[in-house]
């Protein structure tokens, strides 16, 4: 019998996060030596009958319909929010008002004024907080910051970072949640370019400190959705606007001098997950792409790209999983992501990314929206 300490997990939201988020929770304590053992307490979600299906599949004890009966829960210490960016604000201040420790999927809020408003209710609460900005974890992106934590590429010139999907190219594709903006807060700027803005400041250890944006909404017009699933959904007869962008295109400048662009779209035809960011250096250059996620390429000294096989004992988080050329997937992100919340939570300290630097990507797609407004403007991030 395990001596660790129990800690009691209630997650709010089953779909998309819900389902990878649990997969995390369930397989985090096989592979890692983990200061705290997760018990999987409580799932909540509107329908008692959906979200005991839920339940039962994913690995829950037990369900609530209601989020606020899951937070006064006393089996729950750790609060996991998988659910739209419109409840992200309410469920999080009220779970760190309650002294749970709250880890929330990104982007953090809808507004700079909710995000603002967690990272005050984090501040003045006793519990540890997280954004959940998983792609930090990959470890070809950890490996390229410890690259350049190290000095291997030098003073930082340029930083490239783009997001392309297509899942919504077919004009047909029904109005889901994702596409409207009361419920997303922006679209493919939030909801993929804010991963392309945490992963850039992550690696170079530099702010956006100013950007000049574009924003276009190509299809104006789409079903209304009847019920959704992951990313898709079924469409029905009637139709509905689209109140958010379907792709961005920003350029910026980084607080360490670098210049940047950054482009997240989900109108780029064959490209699924394509999570790319390539640096620039006085030394050498890096580059990453998610669609190849156990790669890092390499230059230095002014030589060509080196292919990396980031799959060996000693880069980040590796060592835990397989031999020396079995990759990792999507799913490991998330596990990663769950270690190390909870080792922080163990120790006392604050987690990374942490609200605040969930507060600072928001601020940053905010200065985009506010620039693509204003006939492009250059717009600097507001930082205080």
């Amino acid at each position: 019998m395990s001596d660790k300490t129990t800690i009691g997990v209630g997650m709010i939201g089953y779909a998309f996060m819900g389902r990878v988020h649990s997969q995390a929770w369930r397989s985090v304590g096989a592979f890692f030596d983990l200061p705290l053992a997760p018990r999987m307490a409580v799932l909540a979600g509107r329908s008692k009958e959906q979200t005991a299906a839920a339940a039962a599949r994913l690995g829950w004890a037990d369900v609530e319909t209601d989020w606020r009966e899951l937070v006064r829960r006393d089996d729950v210490q750790i609060v996991d929010i998988c659910t739209p960016g419109d409840s992200h604000a309410e469920i999080a201040i009220a779970a760190l008002r309650a002294g749970k420790h709250v880890i929330c999927e990104k982007p953090l809020a809808n507004t700079v004024a909710e995000a603002e408003a967690m990272v005050a209710a984090a501040a003045a609460a006793p519990g540890r907080s997280m954004v959940a900005f998983n792609y930090r974890r990959v470890p070809a992106v950890a490996l390229a910051r410890r690259y350049v934590e190290e000095g291997r590429l030098g003073e930082i010139r340029h930083v490239r970072a783009q997001y392309l999907q297509d899942w919504i190219v077919d004009p047909e594709f029904p109005l889901v949640w994702r596409l409207q903006k009361d419920k997303a807060g922006a679209g493919a700027l939030g909801d993929i370019g804010s991963h392309i803005v945490d992963a850039a400041e992550f690696v170079t250890g530099q702010r956006v400190v100013g950007v000049s944006g574009l924003t276009e909404t190509f299809v104006k017009e789409r079903p209304l959705a009847g019920e959704s699933a992951g990313l898709g959904g079924s469409r029905t007869e009637e139709r509905g606007t689209v109140t958010v962008d379907d792709a961005a295109l920003f350029i910026g400048r980084m607080s360490g001098g670098a210049l940047a662009s950054f482009e997240a779209t989900r109108f780029a035809t064959g490209r699924k997950n394509a999570m790319r960011i390539e640096v620039n250096g006085q030394l050498g250059s890096l580059a990453f792409d998610f669609e190849s996620m156990n790669e890092l390429w390499f230059s230095e000294g002014g030589g060509g790209f080196e292919r990396i096989l980031v799959t060996e004992p000693d880069h980040p988080y590796v060592g835990a999983w397989w031999p020396p050329g079995h990759g990792l997937g999507y799913e490991h992100t998330f596990t990663h992501e769950i270690k190390d919340f909870l080792e922080a939570v163990a120790a006392g300290t604050d987690p990374s990314p942490s609200f605040a630097d969930g507060l600072r990507v928001q601020r940053v797609l905010a200065a985009v929206e506010a620039s693509a407004a204003d006939g492009s403007r250059y717009t600097p991030v507001e930082d205080r």
